[in-house]
């Protein structure tokens, strides 16, 4: 990761000392004020922290553009603008917080996503008129791996620098940017998703790799914020092993959800006690029963499949009897159930063995800096595929008879797997992080 890098803190603002003070000094949510971050040097009425230069974050200060992306930074009269992959981060205690940025450029037209901590996908390509201003909330979790004072969330090494888990909340900037505002309000009566999988669930936190759960975020509406635990490599039993059940079950409340995919690295557990009718079905009980028993509401989803083809064009089935067991745990347990292996069957059949290489991280040689071997992968989507997937969990929801399909926007679209969109109509800019080497799992 890069370096911090340090600057001053600025010298005329009162009120921005008050503000971080709290921030710094706050354990939760509760104790954290509304912060309001102004750009320009020239504002009409200026309130909270006013950033009339494009300072680097410093932890000291508790803001700034993050990732030596200050010098993408122009701050105009009353606004800042980039054509760059920007990041601004705010120090924070963890929590989730609703997050309302203004946009907008009396000079020229704007076309804005954001991105939110490892790549959550909160605004995509907003396009924006010259001289008009737009404003967006959105809601984020921020987290950190403690759960009390002796026990904590157990991280991968990989994990441990990565933007979900650090003290901040980081917001990406992409497209040609004007930004007016960012106000940042603490929120304790949201309805708070939480995801445990693996890898084709995580907040993947550099590109190319990328999973639905940082994707799923975009087409909730602001009484919703989708809090994703899932990892890579993660199985039932090491997710419950890591401490992240217990993490959830210490925040999860009455009205939440609990998603659950996992089986690309359970069925590789080998041993007596282990497979689907076994371990894989007691764990998903123990999953069901714990969220169940705090008020919250269970969903159980069905693996993604791996990109395998037969010659006759159909789908190799790689998971054995895993979706069966998870179908019979639901049906056992009258658990909702989103069956994204059918669904993901129907998709890739669709697109065909050539086509529906496109979802996935398969690049030929020097597509990216350093890259110098191809990367063809099976198993983990870019971020277009993750985005199909996502807009498939999306289809199960507005199927299920419980009151999260009416979060679902108005905006997201009807989706069918077996009428796929296709990568040529996809637009969405790349962040500037990338990484070569495969996520655990497989």
């Amino acid at each position: 990761m890069p370096a911090v890098l340090l600057a001053m803190h600025s010298n005329n603002n009162l009120k921005e000392q008050i503000l971080l003070s709290k921030v710094n000094s706050a354990d939760t949510t509760k104790n954290t004020k509304l912060l309001l971050f102004q750009f320009g040097t020239v504002l009409k009425m200026p309130k909270g922290t006013v950033i009339d230069k494009a300072l680097p974050y410093n932890s000291n200060l508790g803001y700034g553009f993050d990732f030596n992306s200050v010098s993408n930074v122009k701050i105009n009269s009353a606004s800042f603008s980039i054509e760059k992959p920007t990041y601004f981060s705010v120090k924070l205690p963890e929590g989730n917080y609703q997050i309302e940025v203004i946009m907008g450029d009396s000079q020229k037209a704007s076309n804005v996503t954001i991105k939110a901590e490892s790549r959550r996908l909160m605004l995509d390509q907003l396009s924006i008129k010259k001289g008009k201003s737009i404003t967006k909330t959105f809601n984020v979790t921020v987290r950190t791996p403690k759960i009390d004072e002796n026990l904590n969330v157990t991280l991968k090494d990989r994990e441990k620098d990565i933007l979900d888990w650090d003290d901040k909340l980081t917001l990406e900037f992409l497209g040609e940017v004007a930004v007016q505002s960012i106000q940042i309000t603490p929120k304790n009566n949201l309805t708070v998703v939480y995801l445990a999988g693996d890898s084709t669930v995580t907040d993947q936190d550099v590109e190319p790799w990328a999973s639905w759960g940082q994707f799923i975020t975009n087409y909730f509406d602001n009484e919703i914020v989708v809090s994703n635990y899932a990892y890579s490599g993660a199985a039932l039993s090491s997710f419950k092993a890591g401490n992240r059940l217990k993490k959830i079950l210490t925040q999860i409340k009455k009205g939440d959800y609990l998603f659950v995919e996992f089986g690309h690295n359970d069925e590789k557990i080998k041993g007596d006690g282990n497979g689907p009718w076994e371990s894989y079905s007691n764990l998903l009980v123990e999953f069901v029963e714990s969220a169940k028993e705090k008020g919250a509401i269970p969903v159980l989803v069905t693996p993604t499949q791996r990109r395998f083809f037969n010659e006759n064009g159909t789908l190799k089935e790689t998971h054995g009897e895993f979706p069966a067991a998870m179908r019979a745990v639901a049906k056992k347990n009258n658990v909702a159930l989103i069956d994204i292996t059918k669904m993901t069957t129907e998709l890739y059949e669709a697109w065909g063995d050539e086509a529906s290489r496109k979802a996935f991280v398969q690049y030929p040689a020097n597509t990216f800096p350093g890259q110098e071997k191809a990367l063809d992968d099976n198993t983990h989507f870019n971020s277009f595929g993750a985005n199909e997937i996502a807009l498939c969990v999306l289809k199960g929801i507005t199927e299920l008879d419980n009151p999260l399909k009416k979060h679902v926007t108005k905006e997201t679209p009807d989706y069918n797997p077996k009428k796929p969109n296709y990568i040529s109509n996809w637009t969405l800019p790349m962040s500037a992080r990338f990484e070569i080497s495969k996520p655990d799992g497989n």
